[in-house]
């Protein structure tokens, strides 16, 4: 059996059902989400994963505007499921490596983190990935993939098991989040 605090599991729940209703696309992801994210910042500040508690800082902004543009920011209408051409993606990816490398030396040299780079890892492909799912890319599920593999021995080795438990979760999630959205676009490019 492992240990888990009222706080862990609180922050898993509310975070695992965001993440359920992201993968069938409802709008009720973001404020589902602000909860989760507002007890996993707590969570990770007390566990010295510093990136992570900024990350979760950036979650909380972004679901404000993700409910926002989900709801009414394509002209007033719903945003639609849509696909990104792949230098757009590469060239966020590239970003995203130079600035987890930047961030990670930052927090090695500058703070007690533990495991720097690969926490800053989790926070720059996160980021995408939210910016992503905001803007209902559907390229926003294979970044989570990369997030969920990096995050799960990242929490494991920090005592946050059932942390990680939720994160291989998640990681199945990432599967019936493509399949969903995958359908959707192809409803989407049937109406067109």
């Amino acid at each position: 059996m492992f240990a888990t605090t009222p706080l862990e599991l609180a922050a898993n729940i509310s975070f695992a059902i965001s993440v359920w209703l992201a993968a069938r696309n409802s709008p009720h992801t973001w404020w589902v989400g602000l909860l989760g994210c507002g007890l996993f910042a707590w969570l990770f500040f007390s566990s010295q994963l510093y990136a992570d508690v900024t990350l979760q800082l950036f979650f909380i902004v972004t679901s404000l505007l993700g409910w926002w543009q989900w709801l009414r920011g394509h002209a007033g209408s719903a945003l639609p499921v849509r696909r990104s051409k792949p230098q757009f993606i590469a060239l966020r990816v590239a970003l995203a490596l130079l600035v987890a490398l930047a961030y990670g030396t930052l927090l090695h040299y500058f703070t007690n983190a533990y495991a720097p780079y690969i926490d800053s890892l989790v926070l720059t492909f996160s980021v995408l990935a939210q910016l992503l799912l905001v803007q209902r890319r559907i390229e926003n599920w294979p970044c989570w993939l990369v997030v969920n593999s990096i995050s799960i021995p990242l929490y494991l080795s920090r005592g946050l098991t059932l942390t990680a438990i939720f994160y291989l979760l998640y990681w199945c999630n990432v599967l019936y989040g493509l399949y969903c959205w995958r359908r959707e676009l192809q409803c989407v490019n049937v109406r067109s």
